[in-house]
């Protein structure tokens, strides 16, 4: 037996089980219904004094927890029986209960002994009264690992807004995308294999892609537990970053078998909940694998179908939210899923319809799934109550005979209402074409759903793409919108194009671009600023930009942060690109118009909010599009480490090899910055798959002609800052690009100037040292090879301007320095210098003049600080600085009389720099160029090295001079005993007197008074013994030369190893890297060596300072025209899209691709296997069917043939053979043939409007006054007016009703019929002879309509009739629109609600109006009030205008102006979609018939 949820009695030990947080204190929550006080709902926690109780609960640090058991008790409620009344059922153990199913003990005190007696008759709505809930927390189900859920308690009247609010808010669950209801059998029933498993893997993969939530019955049973066995078959086999399903159980508490162990009245963090199926009896256990549960509490105990309404107002209330994700607004979509099921699942349906949710029903589940399945093709006039008597017959065969003659009835009017909604209706049927999952049938449900969607213009498509973008589903995109029933244009689909961008949905990206968005257009200013806005907080590039934008505000001393500004993007760019390219996005200028005047709105889709369309619907002046679309798209990708967003993007640039390059150095640059590692691998993954596009691209290009693929290395790239391919590769320290053999080949060009590049080393010099030899045929140039011959003096310059003849002076010009430096240093050092002396000092001031030089030239105009900063960071621009000062303050020592010989050892120091400085020039070596890497290499392993052997060093030489020598007091014998012997100690020389063998006290001083001595060890009192511990000296040599000599050393080599390896391994990069670095800088370099190069700093000098000419670009660079440069980047683009051919084509010959491809073609063949006979069995259906079309088409005319023959008397009528009968006048299932609507469709809804009423079910054979219908007995309801003047005395009464006069005018009522006279019964009349319904007063009557024809014909796509324009109107609390009009009150002239939409003055012109307008209909109208009794009539008028420029009309519209604000009125285009009434489109239908105008 089941106890009440919380047990009134429960011990402290028992609360302690069920609540472990609660320890040993005392119960507390309260005994009497006076205890208890009602809070309103939404409000935050207020007291203190439960605060505090509460967190004793739980240790410091759970605020998310503490907030929960505060807002939980204050917001949401259970229900609590408060008066027994004993019932005349008993429990499964035979105890008396009460009627709400609960024991006496399980009621409250004041419940069983009542103080104030509350009647016999037990009232849920008295005796049931709401209290804070006592059950809520996380679920752990006891024995099934440590996976938790959350749950709680609500009473069956909680707002749906505070449980929402509970789920998003504290719960932190994400607004779904989409919402699954899945309904159905709560009973285990079977299905076939292969359908459980296609439902299953549909099931789970619409909610991971779509981000939907599952809502089911909770319950461990049925269609619930087939969901849960589902979620948990896929989160055992996918990772845990996907396996984020939310699966929300609703059940009822009463139902729930051991909820007792869920009841903590400050929360269970867990609790244990136990899943026992074998003692559950009539109740039911939740389910496992459920991460959310709803516990709908009505008071009562095992009363199923209680959570029923506050489910179906929760779905609907989440489905009228709307969600914003990545730019995209949309109301949640909701779906209802159905397998099998009873009676409550048909209503169930039948609910979800009426309210316009789409149902997928599957096939083959059984019951009434399988009843509405076979049925839904029929027509509705086909599906009878003797078809649904054999259906329910043979899928209900164990319950069939419950079924009452007016059950059948009844399911066989909602059967075929729910039938009649076709486009609401989705029947999954296994192995059906094009509907292989159940994924795709249920989105293709809702695709159907909003297809057929009343909409105004275009609003349709757009919730349909919005849907597909939320989803991240494009191939139902694919499949579903981008069909031919609708043209799409480019701009139409900016909005959610920016929406894919920010959401990361490349294939959706790539989708939009097939369709034939232009980036050119689809780029401005405003979007790339709401791009950047729109970045994920997470992103590195986020926070470099928050962090510009505080030293903004710092730097203004401005209190709010300014607003994002491309210039702010430009200024971390050019910090990721480097100083090299030029602002990106310059910084507008004050005196200019700012760029970005209107400020950019939140991307919103929905109809009536401010939309991203807006941004490109301006006009010309305001829209600022941008230089390279595609570069500041790729950019934005990058930076966000979006791969397969960015190589879509980069597919599509222009300039994509610098795009490539550019991208690489950005990532890289990132990728020291980022935190995270696994990002970090990413980054630089992503930054070396670009080197390779850029390096594949170039290939390709080198391939096709050298010399248009080396312009592109020095091609100004104005989108990328004005720098080029070969600086962005140096930048981003691309070796593998620099390396590449076209790249060195252009080095290599450049290296020899204008000198052929097959002139020989030796011939060079040959000619350097006599340059005679020039106007010889020794040295050929590039340009004789060309058949150009050149004069002398250009041989000259052409020889002396070379790179490599520079490179060769400057050599030569520095040993002659150093050997004249060490002649000077050795030989010719004299107090007054000699003339030699002086000529180094002139030399060494030559040297100074070009570091100057090198510091101050800046073609680029970066300034002097950042050229300062960029000479510094380069290593032998240090050494020269080093060089110089050593040198200057030998130099100054030299000049001192008295400092001479210092000034000899500075200069001889210095004279060791100036020769470390020749290693910069043998790196032109292609032997000795990687070597000196692996020195400076090795020289960072010897720094890492020495740090360790410090620490040994140090620690031995301490221990040692502290245990031999007492108190030694001078510093440098302290620093030899510490450091020096130590060191020296690793290379063999062991100080004698440490073992105590060899001490001599003749070569130590025994007082420390000899500074040429040591202090002697500790001795004896003759000072001939030492008296320290020998052995323990001599152990600690023995480790301190193991560690140091064996352990040390050895690893110093395997450093040094490790490290050679590295480099030899990329030996020839390295070079080719860093030779590009020399042959800039003599490129660059005045052709004359020092000291001579003082002239050419002289003409320099001149030239800048007196004649103002401006510095001369020696860089790699060069400005080509504009129409040359658009013919080299359309051919690098041209080469790029082969580029990419090839690749894909290598991508399919790759072996672990096509093995990819293999395996999934394996799948594919076995699933069809699988399938061979369902999809046979289609096919043949197919062909068949196709077969019979053939038939009936040839037998029709072989008729007429011999029609046509007997016609002509070639053959008597006997003789005619006998044809077979006309297929098509079969009833076939599968091919419906509707027939004519029926009538009163509207008229014979199960629910009277407005009211909680119902309706006689009538069917539609039932429908005429003709059949006999013995079981029909609707109920008499009169509505409820308002006005009570204007309604009709209504009561059953025939003295009331004979008062009545009928088909005349009865006083100010006319209550003549259209039709003519009808029929009057007992005092009231019938609707003609045309249906049946319930009883009701509404007498309605007089509608008008007006529209006029709009003059432009060119928005009709498919269709060559002219457009209308109609005026619609949408009145307060009406969710549709409807045309102007209402019901004629007696007594007036025009309708009240038409009178809503003019002016007082223009109510007469209007009633003239009418009269000149067309009678399109007058009579009888389908409408939802109509009853057996009473009926609406009414008169349609069409006031048609010509043209716009009508007088008539542009009075009317004056006059429209000044329509009541709650009023919504529109001009609306004419179409069959537009939300209207029903009986409003056939008026509407009528008159584009009547105009032959489009509809």
């Amino acid at each position: 037996m089941s106890a009440r949820g919380r047990c009134a009695r429960l011990l402290p030990s028992e609360l302690n089980k069920v609540c472990p947080e609660r320890g040993d204190e005392p119960a507390t929550h309260p005994r009497k219904m006076s205890d208890f006080e009602v809070v309103p709902n939404l409000q935050q926690s207020s007291s203190s004094v439960s605060r505090s109780r509460r967190k004793a609960h739980f240790p410091a640090g759970s605020n998310e927890k503490e907030n929960l058991i505060s807002w939980i008790p204050e917001n949401i409620r259970k229900k609590e029986c408060t008066y027994f009344v004993e019932s005349s059922q008993t429990s499964d153990s035979g105890r008396i209960v009460c009627e709400c199913g609960y024991l006496r003990e399980q009621h409250l005190d004041d419940a069983a002994k009542p103080p104030i007696f509350l009647g016999k008759e037990w009232d849920p709505s008295r005796h049931i009264q709401e209290m804070p809930t006592d059950a809520f927390g996380d679920i752990r189900f006891t024995g099934l690992g440590q996976k938790t859920g959350k749950y709680v308690r609500v009473s069956s009247d909680t707002p749906p807004r505070v449980i929402y609010h509970l789920m998003t808010q504290h719960w932190g669950l994400d607004p779904p995308n989409l919402l699954i209801s899945v309904t159905g059998g709560a009973k285990n029933f079977v299905m076939k294999p292969r359908l459980k498993n296609i439902f299953r893997q549909g099931l789970v993969k619409v909610a991971q892609t779509t981000g939907a939530w599952i809502i089911t019955g909770g319950s461990h049973a049925g269609v619930m537990k087939q969901v849960g066995e589902a979620v948990r078959d896929f989160l055992l086999s996918c990772s845990h970053k996907e396996g984020e399903i939310v699966t929300i159980g609703i059940a009822t508490w009463g139902t729930v078998y051991n909820r007792e162990s869920l009841v903590c009245p400050m929360g269970g963090f867990p609790a244990e909940y136990m899943l026992d199926e074998e003692n559950q009896g009539s109740l039911s256990c939740l389910d496992s694998n459920h991460s959310h549960f709803i516990l709908v509490d009505d008071g009562t105990h095992g009363r199923y179908g209680v959570e029923i309404p506050l489910r179906t107002r929760l779905e609907k209330f989440i489905s009228e939210q709307t969600k914003v994700k990545g730019g995209v607004a949309i109301k949640i979509p909701i779906v209802c899923v159905v397998l099998e099921g009873g009676p409550g699942t048909l209503d169930t349906i039948y609910n979800a319809i009426t309210h316009g949710t789409p149902c997928v029903i599957v096939e083959g589940s059984g019951r009434v799934a399988d009843v509405i399945a076979q049925v839904a093709n029929l027509p509705v006039a086909q599906i009878t109550i003797a078809l649904i008597q054999r259906k329910l017959s043979v899928l209900f065969h164990d319950t069939y005979e419950l079924f009452t003659e007016s059950k059948l009835v009844e399911w066989t009017k909602k059967i075929q209402d729910i039938v009649r909604s076709r486009q609401l209706l989705t029947i999954f049927r296994e192995g059906k074409y094009g509907q292989q999952d159940v994924d795709v049938a249920i989105l293709q449900a809702l695709f159907k759903a909003s297809r057929n969607q009343d909409h105004f213009g275009r609003e349709n498509w757009d919730h349909q793409l919005k849907l597909a973008v939320a989803w991240n589903r494009v191939d139902i995109a694919r499949s579903e919108i981008f069909t031919d029933d609708h043209d799409w244009k480019p701009s139409d689909l900016h909005p959610v194009m920016a929406a894919a961008l920010i959401s990361n949905k490349p294939e959706f990206v790539k989708l939009f671009l097939e369709q034939g968005v232009r980036l050119k257009d689809f780029v401005t200013w405003d979007t790339l600023v709401y791009l950047y806005d729109n970045l994920a907080p997470s992103c590195l590039f986020h926070s470099k930009l928050q962090k510009v934008l505080l030293e903004e505000r710092e730097h203004t001393a401005g209190s709010k942060t300014p607003r994002l500004q491309m210039h702010h993007v430009s200024q971390v760019l050019r910090e990721l690109l480097g100083c090299s390219t030029q602002p990106l996005y310059p910084k507008p200028k004050h005196t200019e118009r700012p760029r970005l005047s209107i400020p950019v709105p939140h991307l919103k889709l929905n109809v009536q909010g401010s939309s991203l369309r807006s941004l490109y619907k301006r006009s010309p002046g305001r829209v600022t599009f941008t230089m390279d679309p595609v570069r500041d798209l790729l950019i934005w990708a990058v930076v966000q480490n979006r791969r397969e967003l960015a190589e879509i993007i980069w597919a599509q640039s222009q300039d994509c090899m610098a795009a490539a390059l550019a991208c690489s150095k950005i990532l890289k640059e990132l990728a020291k910055e980022e935190e995270d590692t696994d990002t970090t691998d990413d980054m630089l993954a992503l930054a070396e798959e670009y080197e390779h596009k850029a390096i594949g691209v170039f290939t390709d290009c080198y391939r096709k002609d050298e010399e248009r693929a080396q312009k592109l290395l020095t091609r100004v790239s104005e989108a990328w800052g004005k720098t080029t391919c070969l600086q962005l590769a140096l930048e981003a320290k691309s070796m593998n690009f620099v390396s590449h053999g076209g790249v060195q080949a252009f080095l290599t060009k450049v290296w020899w100037g204008k000198l052929s590049v097959d002139s020989g080393l030796w011939r060079v010099i040959t000619c350097m040292l006599f340059f005679p030899l020039l106007y010889t045929n020794l040295i050929t140039f590039s340009r004789e090879k060309r058949l150009q011959p050149m004069g002398c003096l250009a041989r000259l310059r052409a020889f002396f301007t070379a790179p490599v003849v520079i490179f060769l002076m400057n050599t030569l010009s520095y040993f002659t320095f150093l050997l004249l430096f060490a002649y000077v240093l050795m030989v010719d050092f004299q107090p007054t210098p000699s003339w030699r002396e002086y000529l180094i000092y002139f030399w060494l001031f030559s040297l100074v003049c070009e570091e100057t030089r090198q510091l101050l030239y800046d073609p680029d105009g970066l300034g002097v600080v950042k050229m300062a900063s960029l000479y510094i960071k380069d290593f032998w621009n240090k050494l020269d600085i080093c060089a110089i000062l050593v040198f200057i303050a030998g130099l100054t020592c030299r000049l001192i009389p008295s400092t001479l010989y210092p000034g000899r050892i500075i200069l001889s120091l210095a004279f060791i720099i100036f020769c470390l400085r020749l290693m910069h020039i043998f790196t032109v070596s292609r032997t000795l160029g990687p070597k000196i890497i692996i020195v400076k290499r090795m020289m960072k392993d010897v720094f890492f090295f020495l740090f360790l052997l410090a620490v040994w060093v140090v620690s031995f030489g301490v221990a040692k001079q502290a245990i031999l020598i007492h108190n030694e007091e001078r510093v440098e014998w302290l620093f030899r005993g510490v450091v020096y012997h130590s060191y020296l100690t690793i290379f063999g020389q062991i100080p004698s007197y440490i073992d105590g063998v060899n001490f001599n006290i003749d070569q130590c001083s025994p007082n420390g008074t000899d500074p040429y001595k040591p202090k002697c060890p500790e001795t004896n009192g003759d000072n001939k013994t030492p008296i320290f511990p020998e052995w323990l000296t001599v152990i600690l040599l023995c480790l301190y030369l193991l560690f140091t000599n064996i352990l040390l050393l050895n690893l110093l080599i395997a450093m040094f190893n490790y490290t050679f390896q590295q480099v030899q391994e990329h030996t020839d990069q390295i070079w080719k890297f860093q030779r590009h670095d020399l042959i800039q800088e003599y490129h660059g370099r005045p052709p004359a060596p020092p000291p001579l190069i003082l002239l050419s700093h002289l003409q320099l000098l001149l030239r800048r300072g007196l004649l103002r000419q401006p510095a001369t670009h020696h860089k790699l660079k060069e400005k080509l025209e504009k129409n040359e440069e658009a013919a080299l980047l359309s051919w690098e683009m041209y080469l790029k899209e082969s580029y990419l051919q090839h690749q894909q084509c290598q991508e399919k010959q790759n072996t672990e691709q096509m093995i990819r491809d293999i395996a999934q073609r394996v799948d594919v063949l076995a699933e069809l296997l699988d399938l061979d006979r369902v999809k046979r069995t289609g096919v043949v259906e197919q062909r068949l069917g196709s077969l019979e079309d053939q038939v009936h088409q040839s037998a029709q005319a072989l008729r007429w043939m011999m029609q046509a023959l007997r016609g002509n008397g070639f053959s008597s009528a006997e003789d005619v053979p006998p044809m077979a009968l006309d297929t098509k006048e079969i009833a076939l299932e599968g091919r419906p043939q509707e027939s004519q609507p029926p009538c009163h469709v509207l008229a014979r809804n199960l629910l009277y409007p407005g009211s909680h009423t119902l309706r006689f079910p009538v069917p539609d054979e039932k429908v005429p006054w003709e059949v006999d219908f013995p079981l029909y007995d609707p109920p008499a309801y009169s509505a409820e007016h308002k006005d009570m003047a204007v309604q009709d005395p209504f009561s059953l009464s025939l003295e009331s009703l004979l008062k009545i006069n009928y088909n005349t005018m009865d006083g100010l009522i006319d209550r003549q019929s259209f039709h003519g006279l009808y029929a009057v019964q007992d005092g009231l009349p019938l609707t003609g002879m045309w249906t049946r319904r319930g009883q009701e007063c509404w007498h309605d009557r007089g509608l008008s309509h007006s529209w006029r024809r709009n003059l432009d014909g060119s928005i009709i796509r498919k269709s060559l009739k002219k457009m209308l324009e109609v005026l619609v109107a949408q009145y307060p609390l009406s969710d549709v629109w409807a045309l102007p009009g209402g019901s004629l009150e007696p007594g007036e002239t025009l309708p009240l609600k038409l009178k809503w939409i003019l002016r007082r003055e223009f109510w007469p012109q209007f009633q003239n109006l009418l009269k000149q307008g067309t009678e399109v209909h007058r009579g009888y109208l389908d409408d939802p009030r109509n009853t057996d009794n009473a009926w609406v009539e009414t008169v349609a008028i069409s006031v048609h205008f010509d043209t716009s420029n009508d007088v008539e009309m542009k009075r009317l519209n004056s006059f429209l102006q000044g329509c009541d604000p709650e009023l919504c009125i529109r001009w609306q285009v004419l179409d069959k979609r537009i939300p209207l009434h029903a009986n409003h489109k056939e008026l509407l239908h009528k008159v584009s018939t009547l105009l032959g105008a489009y509809y």
